[in-house]
């Protein structure tokens, strides 16, 4: 029941997406995340939560309420941004409603799949345990790694506008704000170990990451290909990427444009 709950909460917060249908995946993601967040808290506020129960919810909260804020204030206001992605991303009228309401569907169910972890360690009244703490700790560090990451781009840019951004958290890999969401949603599934009682909610966490996972290199791929039409010719930037990998740091994967797999 409660997992249902959560499955309407996520497709009422992500319906946002039926005004721009990219908006699914962009501001009803953030907005979906907060809002299963706030739903599991009050879902468990009266069964005496713990600590890190509750900082488990009230991660999800602020980092989808950060996600959500910053893109839709992107989308409001930044011509930049809206010039650039003009031709790049289909329009609403290009797409049909039926293919909306997929996407919707699909969506609004992912999220779900993807807060799992939480759900179950709240369900099986988990008060604690190593496995809780660490995943609670890379959940952390990932939104402070994409918030960090976002402001460090969104101050090359305002410096520099035509240039690429390869300062700070750019130097360790091309798409750190990717890596802090690897980074965090890790953080979710490792935060489950311990609650997880039978192989569905095994299932359920793990579909629930790997999606995640192919989605940030799916949007790393979309990153590349727009970035080598901007600044292709450009031989710094040249240097750049084949130096600096693409989305995990250490691990020599330089490019996964040729991935055509990679789609979404």
């Amino acid at each position: 029941m409660r997992f249902c709950i959560l499955v309407a909460v996520s497709l009422a917060a992500c319906s946002i997406g039926f005004k721009s249908y990219v908006w699914f995946i962009s501001i009803g993601y953030g907005l979906a995340v907060a809002a299963l967040g706030v739903t599991m808290l009050v879902m468990f506020a009266g069964g005496g939560m713990s600590v890190l129960q509750a900082l488990l919810c009230l991660v999800l909260v602020a980092y989808g309420l950060r996600l959500g804020g910053y893109l839709l204030l992107r989308e409001l206001k930044s011509a930049s941004y809206k010039r650039k992605m003009q031709g790049q991303i289909t329009t609403n009228s290009d797409v049909s409603m039926g293919a909306r309401v997929a996407i919707w569907i699909s969506a609004g169910l992912l999220y779900v799949l993807m807060v799992s972890p939480v759900l179950f360690r709240l369900e099986a009244g988990e008060k604690g345990g190593v496995a809780g703490w660490v995943g609670l700790a890379l959940m952390v560090a990932g939104a402070l790694f994409e918030v960090v990451a976002d402001a460090q781009k969104q101050r090359a840019k305002s410096a520099n506008p035509a240039r690429f951004c390869d300062q700070g958290l750019y130097r360790l890999v091309r798409c750190p704000n990717y890596l802090g969401e690897l980074i965090l949603w890790t953080g979710v599934l490792v935060s489950g170990v311990g609650a997880f009682a039978g192989a569905l909610r095994w299932v359920a966490a793990i579909l629930g990451w790997a999606c995640i996972v192919y989605v940030m290199f799916s949007g790393a791929r979309r990153l590349e290909i727009r970035q080598d039409a901007s600044y292709g010719d450009d031989p710094e930037y040249q240097r750049y990427v084949s130096t600096t990998p693409i989305i995990l740091p250490l691990v020599p994967l330089y490019s996964v444009k040729k991935h055509t797999w990679l789609v979404g």
